[in-house]
């Protein structure tokens, strides 16, 4: 039997969720330029999508803690206080850093928010 001249194309088809699958790259391997332009548009991206989420206590608490923790060895190591007392005063630092760093985080998201809605009205 005679071969057709052209080429089969593959068609797009969708799975059982209604998604349709597409296949990976078959044309030349991307230039190492490239490879870096991509990854720095995924990182602007993953950026951006980082501060569209919501502040939350957890990840203030997060902040608070590691702030604290540095706080604390800084006391000890290059002041020379006792570890009682620079525990003591991480407290206190953990206490004071967790509201400030919690409601820091909510005035930068509204501002961006206000400044995407502006954005968003203008176009």
């Amino acid at each position: 039997m005679a071969q057709t001249k052209r080429k089969r194309r593959t068609k797009h088809r969708g799975n059982a969720a209604g998604i349709v699958e597409q296949r990976g790259r078959t044309s030349r391997p991307p230039s190492p330029e490239e490879r870096k332009a991509e990854r720095r548009a995924a990182a602007r991206s993953a950026r951006g999508n980082r501060f569209d989420k919501p502040p939350t206590w957890r990840s203030a608490a997060n902040r608070a803690l590691v702030a604290t923790l540095l706080f604390v060895l800084v006391v000890v190591l290059a002041f020379g206080q006792p570890v009682r007392s620079a525990v003591a005063l991480g407290g206190f630092m953990l206490l004071l850093y967790l509201p400030i760093g919690y409601f820091t985080d909510t005035f930068f998201y509204n501002r961006r928010q206000s400044q995407l809605a502006k954005r968003g009205g203008r176009r």
